[in-house]
């Protein structure tokens, strides 16, 4: 039997949505939803955020898609709600409750103290309930068939862990991470410094590389903008590729060095860069991905075929 084809009137459109993701999808049912009101052939996004949280979730269309495993690595912020006295299996309020402890009484400087050693560079076991994977299988899987599986611990980086309000067995923080960070995991760990044991209820991602002063927009927004104005009404809310890679030096090339670009071959002759960048022609199109090395020959790390 045949296939039955899919009539959507897919189209061939390439750059990054800001997405402010609502609690109850997943990142990928979130991406679909979008796709689909933008009429997007390829869709992907960067850096999964857990069907509780909220917030910022940049979608990669197209050609944009090849430059989102660029943007996992980036530095990003939340707003966490943690709730004390209570531990879960996911270490979020999406689990199962494990224990119930009381909440001793607790001032400013008992919360700093024990915030203080989760700030800078420190080694964080992930929760069971992540998409780590163990021999190809997530652990969150492994976790639900009843395997007992154990995340290995890792070093991360939390630039910022600031205490922005208490009230009663409720605390909120401003994060501030690198990649690899699990914000469940600062919030269980803080439960434990605090002898009460804790978990994440509430989670928002605020900004991601390079995202910081960006505006996200919901579905809700998106869909109700395509209603009532048209397509061309999302489309002009849609950031061209180069959005994602502005945190990169830019290296300009003439029409000879890009056609030798173009051919995959290195061009040496370029300096004051050590490191990626990103690779326009002439008239400003963005051609790649590129890297510089000590010698100042660019290669392509990344090339693009974005419409002229």
């Amino acid at each position: 039997m045949s296939k039955k084809k899919d009539p959507t009137p897919w189209r061939d459109i390439h750059g990054i949505v800001l997405l402010d993701k609502p609690t109850g999808l997943s990142s990928n049912q979130a991406l679909q939803k979008a796709r689909r009101l933008f009429l997007a052939a390829k869709g992907g996004h960067t850096g999964s955020l857990d069907p509780m949280a909220t917030g910022l979730l940049p979608l990669c269309f197209g050609e944009a898609t090849k430059i989102a495993g660029y943007l996992l690595g980036a530095a990003k912020a939340y707003r966490a709600t943690v709730q004390l006295g209570v531990t879960t299996t996911t270490a979020d309020a999406d689990g199962d409750v494990v224990d119930r402890r009381p909440v001793p009484p607790l001032d400013r400087l008992r919360i700093e103290a024990a915030l203080a050693p989760l700030r800078g560079r420190i080694v964080q076991v992930p929760p069971v309930y992540s998409a780590i994977k163990l021999d190809g299988v997530p652990l969150y899987k492994r976790a639900r068939d009843g395997e007992e599986v154990s995340a290995a611990p890792r070093e991360v980086e939390v630039l910022r862990l600031d205490l922005l309000r208490h009230d009663g067995e409720v605390l909120e923080l401003d994060v501030e991470c690198g990649s690899g960070t699990y914000v469940r995991s600062l919030a269980r760990d803080l439960g434990e410094a605090l002898g009460c044991g804790a978990h994440l209820a509430a989670l928002r991602r605020t900004w991601i590389e390079p995202f910081r002063d960006a505006t996200a927009h919901t579905l809700e927004e998106l869909e109700r903008l395509l209603l009532s104005e048209g397509r061309e009404a999302i489309d002009v809310l849609m950031l061209n590729t180069d959005a994602g890679l502005a945190a990169l030096p830019k290296v300009a090339l003439d029409a000879a060095r890009a056609a030798r670009l173009g051919l995959g071959q290195p061009v040496p002759g370029i300096h004051g860069i050590v490191d990626l960048c990103r690779v326009h022609d002439a008239s400003g199109r963005l051609l790649a991905l590129g890297e510089v090395d000590a010698f100042g020959v660019l290669r392509v790390r990344r090339g693009l075929n974005l419409p002229t």
